[in-house]
Parts: C-alpha cells; structure tokens; sequence
C-alpha cells in the first residue's frame, strides 16, 4: 500500500513537471495497485496522451467518468463524457462519439446554467461548420465563449474563441478572426489553460493564421510553439502538427533540406499519435519541396501518400504534371478543384497555381479572370502575401499579354514585397518576371543582371528545374553578324531551331502564341526564307545557334 501512495504522488508530482511518460508510469503503478478515483484518472488518460497512447487516453476518461458520476460528481463526469466523445468523432467513429455525447447531454439536462452548456455548444458548432454553414457555427462559438467568460473557464474560452477566429477568417472576416486567435494564443502561451487544450489551441491558431495567409504571424507562434514542443521532450501528442508547420515555415524562408527532413519526421509522429489526416499533410509538404527540386519521381510518391491520407493533392501535383509536360492533366485537375473549391482561403491556395496552368495553356483571359479574383482576395483579407502573390500572378498574365510596362509595375512590388517577407524562391520567380519584362522593353543589360540575379537564387534554394530555365535564358550569344535580327527575335530564332512549337517558345519567352507568330513574319523577312525548317538551317550556318 506504501508502494502505491509513493507511486501516486510521484506521478502527480510529474504530472505537475509535465513530464510525461514518468507521470503515466507512475500513476498506472498506482492505478494497478488500487484502482485511482476520477481526478487521478484524469491525470493518468492526459498523461496517456501526451504520450500518444490515444487508445488508453479514451479508456482512462471513460473510467473517470463513471467513478465521478459514482461519486455524485455530475459536473466533472459531463465534461468527461463530452471529451471522449469530441476525441472519437475526431477519429471519425461517429456511433460511440453519439452515444457518448448524448451522455453528455443527458446530464446537462439535469443542470441548471453552467459552463458545461458552453461546452455543449462545441459539438453543435462544429456539426454547423461540417454543413457549411459557418455563420451559424460563429454564433455557436461566439455564445459558449460568453459563457465561458461568465463562468470564468479559460479552458472554453480559448477553445470557443479560436474556433470563432477561424470560422470568420474563412468567412473572410480575417481581421476580426486574427484578433480572436491572438487573444487565445496569449492564454495558451502563458500558461493559463490545460495541457491538451493548449496543444489544440496552439495548433488550431497557427493552421488558422496560414488559412489567412498570414505568414509572419504564422512565423511567429511556430516559434512559440517549438518552445513549448521542445520543453515537454516526452510529448508525443502535437508534436507532428508542430513539425508540419515548422516544414511549412523553413519552406517558406528557402531552407529546403530542412524542410524536407521536420516533414518526414512529421508524419512519422502523425501516424505514431493515429492522426491520418495530419499525415497527409506531412506527405504533401514533403512533395512540394520534391518538385520544386526537380526530383518528380520522389514528389509523384509523396503526393499519391498524401493522397492516401485524405489530403486533396492539388494544386502541386497539377503543378508537377505542367513540369512533365502533360499540360491536359493539369488542366483538368486544376480547373477540377476550382470547381469544388469555394472558401476564400481554400481558393487564395489554388489560384496562383490555377494561373500558371492557365497561362501555360494559353488560356490567358482565364489566367486574367483568376488574378482578379486573387487581387480581390488579397483585398479583403488584407494579407502582405496574399498581395504579393496577386502582383506576381498579375505581372505573368499581362508579359504574357504584351503589356510590359504594366507587368513591371506589378512585378516590383511583388519582389520588394517577397524580399520583405523573406520568402526567396518567390522574390527568385519574380526577378526572372522582371527579367523578361526589361528584355521585352529592350534593356537587355537590366534584363540580364535580373536574370542572374534570379538564377543566383535558384541555384542556392537547389531548384532544378527553374535552374535549367534560367541557364537557357541565359545563354551566351554567338559574336557575329546577327543579319538585323532584335534580340527577342533572336531568342526564337533559336528555339526554333531546336524544334519548338510556337506554344513552347511562348511559354519559354513568357510571351502570347500571337506575339511569337509575329516575330516569324520579321525573322522570315529579314532572313529571306520561308518556313521554319529554312529559318532553322540558316540559324544554324550563320552560327546563330
């Protein structure tokens, strides 16, 4: 009997140390020897799932809840019933999540007002928010907040109140939705709610901040939330949710092998803590930075994983099929999601991605269509990203389009704005924009110093593929007569004699099909010849190549 009250209050201490898994062997020594009553138990199933042992975690609560209610503690053995039941419709068991939540229910019936009934709220919110309607959940949210404030639970305020932050940030309310999330990043961060709760907090606000494209905030309470990941070396539980978004943010900033390596370590934390649904975003994390490396076969794998694990693997495996060439594929699995892809922030995702497909497509009035909507976007939200991301997309469509002089406007602030954020594969896309838009003005000097610039760039973030289009932009020109040709007249002398479409040489050039035919009737003038087999052998013989 001595040995077990050594046990329990050494677990106890150790659960107040929030080290983990001494707390969870300590306390199952003294569960084993007498079985705990329902405040221990309680300790012991958090203790469980910090660890990862979700399985034990719903056991232990279960029986938490019936010796509280044995013991006439009806409030307590409520909030029991309603955690087991949330955790199991997390994991998608629906049936036992009913049973245990009409449990729940049950008891509250019996209750006058307490901060129970706020609780109650959260799984009407969020069977609100699973039918798309999100204004309905928000006042859900917004009411169990009230109560939790009246009641003076930090735990449901928090909870309450990222959820209302991330509900009206997909409604597009984004500025009234960050000051929710910050005001509960701040409980969390000081240690004013639970163990889990903070985890579920800290993960819900940084995913929420992403969603508004927020980045720096982003940026910044993945930061917080390493801290309190790397204190806590026992915890299991949120450790792969950091991980991903630690591999989101080190993407972001160029740090690519990093990046690659927090997102396989992600998933392997996410399959340990059963969250299938995380797992699937480590997958996709991991094959973004593959394809944009250029090792396609790697990133096909990665996407078809993510896949597998219930995330949608668009836009970058229609991105990846544009750089395999199969533009159809692209096409439709792109145009697919803009279909099904409704929320302002799911659509904030696509539409960049939407506009280069377009564009490579020669679908210049739809790429035109999408970089409005993104434009208006960046409006609303309000996002320094999301504006730099339209001003890029912006500066494509319209080079492509032929009006240089406007592309550059937009293509500056986009760079400035990347190189502020700090974010260099972007600020490196841009560059070689503006590259393209000086040559098409005729200052091939500016034109070049951007290029390098870029390829600079490029060739330190290890992105093959973008690295191979720079090397060709750049290449050295032959000395000797150029026979009247212009520069850009030139560059698609040369293409075509390497066998380019005129489709290929306009997404080469970054210009419309229409502009490049109009550059063949000059080259064809000046050269004398005419077809594109005679402008191709003359190329050749003059050492224009």
């Amino acid at each position: 009997m001595t040995d077990a009250v050594d046990a329990l209050d050494r677990g106890r201490a150790r659960f107040a140390g929030q080290a983990w898994l001494e707390a969870y062997e300590a306390l199952s020594l003294a569960d084993r020897a007498s079985s705990l009553e329902g405040a221990d138990l309680e300790m012991l199933a958090t203790a469980a799932y910090m660890i990862g042992h979700e399985d034990e975690y719903l056991e232990m609560l279960g029986r938490a809840h019936r010796a509280r209610l044995d013991a006439g503690e009806r409030d307590a053995a409520l909030r029991d019933a309603f955690w087991v039941g949330v955790n199991l419709a997390r994991r998608g068991e629906m049936g036992p999540a009913g049973g245990w939540l009409g449990r729940a229910q049950r008891l509250l019936e019996s209750e006058g007002d307490s901060v129970e009934r706020g609780y109650m709220l959260l799984p009407t919110m969020f069977e609100q928010e699973a039918q798309g309607d999100l204004a309905s959940a928000g006042e859900s949210a917004a009411e169990a907040t009230a109560i939790g404030e009246r009641f003076a639970d930090p735990d449901l305020v928090a909870l309450a109140g990222h959820e209302h932050g991330h509900l009206l940030i997909r409604q597009g309310r984004v500025g009234e939705g960050l000051a929710l999330l910050d005001e509960a990043m701040v409980a969390a961060s000081a240690g004013e709610l639970s163990p889990i709760v903070t985890g579920i907090v800290y993960c819900g606000v940084i995913l929420a901040c992403e969603d508004a494209h927020d980045l720096r905030r982003a940026r910044e309470w993945t930061a917080t939330l390493t801290r309190w990941c790397d204190e806590q070396e026992e915890m299991v539980a949120f450790t792969g949710r950091c991980l991903i978004h630690r591999a989101e943010i080190l993407q972001s900033q160029g740090a690519w092998t990093e990046a690659l390596e927090e997102a396989r370590r992600a998933g392997e934390r996410c399959l340990q803590g059963e969250n299938r649904s995380a797992a699937g975003e480590a997958c996709y994390r991991q094959a973004e930075v593959h394809r944009l490396r250029g090792d396609f076969e790697a990133a096909e794998i990665a996407y078809r994983e993510a896949s597998r694990h219930g995330r949608e693997p668009q836009p970058g495996l229609a991105l990846l099929r544009l750089g395999q060439g199969d533009r159809a594929a692209a096409i439709a699995a792109v145009g697919r999601v803009a279909e099904e892809t409704t929320e302002p922030g799911r659509r904030a995702d696509l539409l960049p991605g939407l506009v280069e497909v377009m564009l490579a497509a020669g679908e210049i009035e739809a790429a035109r269509g999408a970089v409005e909507e993104l434009e208006g976007l960046a409006a609303d939200f309000g996002s320094a990203t999301l504006a730099a991301m339209a001003d890029q997309a912006c500066g494509a469509v319209e080079l492509i389009g032929g009006d240089a002089a406007t592309a550059l406007a937009a293509l500056r602030r986009a760079a400035g704005a990347w190189q502020d954020l700090g974010a260099p594969y972007e600020a490196a896309r841009t560059r070689e924009l503006v590259g393209l838009g000086c040559r098409a003005l005729g200052d091939r000097d500016g034109g070049d110093l951007e290029l390098e610039a870029a390829r600079a760039m490029f060739a330190e973030l290890e992105a093959g593929p973008d690295l191979a289009r720079l090397d060709s932009l750049l290449a050295v020109e032959s000395p000797g007569d150029r026979h009247g040709l212009t520069d850009r007249e030139v560059e698609v002398l040369r293409l075509v004699a390497a066998g380019k479409s005129n489709r290929e040489i306009a997404e080469a050039l970054v210009i419309s099909e229409h502009t490049v035919a109009r550059h063949l009737q000059n080259i064809y003038a000046k050269l004398g010849v005419s077809s594109r087999t005679a402008a191709g052998a003359f190329a050749f013989s003059h050492d224009l190549v």
